[in-house]
């Protein structure tokens, strides 16, 4: 009897074992997500600032961090502040400008870094045609139409380099759908300036 007792225990403890382990899980998961849309809000303010000239407006007081554009995908409704840097810290916050390619208003591959389960989900629905913009401090704004999707390895550098047009190439990890963070795969989204193609922007 006793042994059954002590059965009927242990299977007790080990369920809410799991379930306590389910929720911090989910806790964790849910965390991520609220502090990427929290900081989006914060940088909403250093974006006004930037606009308005100041230089390196940090959304905080301790960030590293400041905006260098806003990324738009009009067909997905998203509207982001794009950081400087490409560090894993920042991408924490917002997706992160690479420090190595064009600034944002610039000629040449501008490329932005973003993490797959928040920022740059939407990258999954994209699509040859889709259209995006991005918009410089000093108010100057590209629209670019998306030519290309694939999947790369990370060794392979190539979404980095500049290929002679106005373009803006999107990274994030992939799967999208992955368990773990991280892995060596890249999923790469490249667009054209809609100008350098000949069209009139959006």
């Amino acid at each position: 009897m006793a042994a059954v007792a002590v059965g009927v225990l242990s299977r007790r403890v080990l369920a809410l074992a799991c379930v306590s382990a389910a929720v911090f899980a989910f806790g964790q998961a849910g965390w991520i997500h609220a502090k990427a849309q929290l900081a989006q809000w914060l940088l909403e303010d250093a974006w006004d600032r930037s606009r308005a000239g100041e230089a390196r407006a940090a959304p905080w007081p301790w960030a590293d961090t400041w905006p260098v554009a806003r990324l738009e995908a009009p067909g997905h409704a998203v509207s982001q502040i794009v950081l400087s840097g490409a560090t894993g810290r920042t991408l924490a916050f917002g997706p992160g400008h690479h420090a190595g390619s064009a600034t944002p208003g610039a000629p040449g591959n501008v490329v932005l870094a973003g993490h797959r389960d928040t920022h740059f989900a939407f990258l999954r629905d994209v699509a040859p045609g889709d259209r995006l913009a991005l918009e410089a401090p000093d108010g100057q704004r590209r629209d670019y139409r998306v030519v290309d999707r694939g999947i790369v390895h990370e060794s392979n550098l190539a979404p980095l380099e500049d290929w002679g047009v106005a373009r803006l190439t999107l990274i994030t990890c992939y799967p999208f759908d992955a368990v773990h963070a991280g892995g060596p795969w890249r999923f790469v989204v490249v667009a054209h300036a809609a100008a350098a193609e000949g069209d009139a922007p959006s």
